[in-house]
């Protein structure tokens, strides 16, 4: 179908490449064409049943838990050296099926390789601690973890974000059912390969690709899976939510953003209109902690818009494997549903600066768009549109800033742009949100925690705080008797 990736991809289960049961297939499309490129196996409810089987076989034998914690960090590190050894064809893989440049791609590739290294580094500093209780008795703590765990990532980052989540389930001992996004399930499937070149023990890592509707419902409402994460919408995490209650299932929900950056009198508008593009338009803005807001003081709005619009203006548009700089969204429902967001807006009495509507070309593009004149109460200002679109807001006064970017259901990312430090920390402490940006969007990485507050979600991702949602901490108090009276022996 598309010379440099194969035409039909299968699952992976029990450390062997599998069909579905009933051998149907999903079709892969290229949003930069609209076009199917691939066909994937299509993973139903036998495919979950025995994807789980596979991880609690697994678990059960006590394979990763009873490694030298060592031993564990090196096979995180071999599946890093793995994945880092096809960095060319993930790269090919998202950009075809995602719509990401080669260079977006390698970056993603490189990413999933540090997740492992990360934390293959941190597997033999997970401890647990003694707690003294005085003469005759010894209590200490285990980290231990939970058992499988069931994963669902999204489309817009499926091999960075699945990186992340099955590194910290291995890296802890437990054992992982990934399930990939139908929309894009290509690169996900080199984790799996990667695991398997390492020599990971046969059913730590299973990828089963299906709807949400069969599929991923089956998964987490499975009788045995122990632990859920989740990246995705707020009415998908409802509903796992709802299938965990069940069995009161401890989950990581990330569930995406409405996010602010507040600019201030003082900012460097060069570099807050330079870091305002990136937080909009990188990924044509299907980014969970995208800066769809920009808040600016009435002083310096209009010509902070006119800085934003010129660069918007700038932006080549089309298919990412042609390094264009905005690329598509990822299907025609997606556009449909970016461009009714914007008509929305217009309707509602806001004004485009620029863009507003799709291009008018083959596949899913959509022009970088800044709206002004927009109201608290809009819809663009407090619903997530997951497109390259950005409601602008005036403000007077720091106290009214933040009550507008306080003021929607999210909290995931906030961002400040000013020179003024004291400010800055002001700012930082009253805004409702697990991450705080100060004069660069995405600022952070790896190594820094990332989750949301509110309708966000809740839990942490990345950074060593992660591993805190993989164990459970298990508590072992000790008598120690000898003879009638409980005193020590000699």
């Amino acid at each position: 179908m598309t010379a440099g990736i194969k035409d039909y991809w299968q699952n992976f289960i029990g450390g062997v490449w599998v069909d579905g049961a009933n051998g149907a297939r999903i079709p892969v499309e290229n949003p930069a064409t609209g076009q199917v490129i691939a066909e994937v196996a299509r993973a139903s409810e036998a495919e979950v049943d025995r994807a789980v089987a596979a991880a609690r076989a697994c678990f059960n034998a006590r394979t990763l838990i009873d490694m030298r914690p060592m031993a564990r960090g090196r096979m995180l590190l071999e599946i890093a050296r793995h994945m880092e050894a096809m960095a060319e064809e993930i790269a090919l893989a998202e950009c075809l099926d995602n719509g990401k440049t080669l260079a977006g791609g390698r970056n993603e590739a490189m990413a999933a390789a540090r997740y492992f290294t990360y934390y293959g580094g941190a597997t033999d500093k997970i401890e647990g601690r003694m707690i003294p209780l005085g003469a005759g008795y010894v209590d200490y703590t285990i980290p231990a973890p939970f058992g499988v765990s069931a994963q669902i990532v999204p489309w817009n980052f499926p091999l960075q974000i699945a990186a992340r989540s099955v590194a910290c389930a291995l890296a802890t001992g437990n054992t992982v059912v990934l399930k990939s996004p139908e929309l894009s399930p290509l690169s996900c499937t080199f984790i799996a390969e990667a695991c398997r070149r390492a020599g990971v023990p046969e059913g730590a890592f299973n990828l089963i690709c299906g709807y949400g509707h069969d599929c991923g419902a089956s998964l987490v409402g499975h009788d045995d899976i122990d632990h859920i994460v989740f990246t995705g919408s707020v009415g998908t995490g409802q509903s796992i939510l709802r299938a965990a209650s069940r069995r009161v299932l401890p989950c990581v929900m990330e569930l995406g953003g409405k996010s602010a950056g507040i600019v201030f009198p003082d900012a460097d508008l060069d570099q807050a209109a330079a870091s305002s593009a990136i937080g909009i338009f990188s990924h044509a803005g299907q980014v969970c902690s995208a800066q769809s807001r920009l808040l600016v003081h009435r002083s310096v709005h209009d010509e902070m818009v006119d800085r934003i619009v010129r660069r918007a203006g700038a932006l080549s548009i089309g298919p990412g494997i042609e390094g264009c700089d905005l690329g598509p969204v990822i299907s025609a429902a997606q556009l449909d549903k970016v461009e009714g967001h914007c008509l929305a807006a217009q309707q509602a009495g806001a004004e485009a600066a620029t863009g507003g509507r799709r291009v008018d070309r083959a596949g899913h593009f959509m022009q970088p768009t800044i709206f002004v004149g927009v109201r608290p109460d809009m819809q663009i200002a407090r619903e997530e549109v997951f497109g390259p679109v950005l409601a602008v807001q005036p403000f007077d006064e720091p106290e009214e800033a933040i009550a507008l970017a306080n003021g929607t259901d999210y909290g995931l990312c906030a961002g400040v742009y000013t020179r003024d430090l004291r400010l800055a920390h002001w700012s930082a402490e009253r805004l409702v949100a697990g991450q705080v940006f100060v004069n660069e969007w995405f600022a952070g990485g790896i190594e820094t925690p990332f989750g949301g507050t509110r309708r966000s979600g809740y839990g942490r991702e990345k950074g060593q705080e992660a591993l805190l949602n993989y164990i459970q901490t298990k508590n072992v108090g000790i008598r120690i008797e000898s003879g009638a009276g409980g005193r020590p022996g000699g």
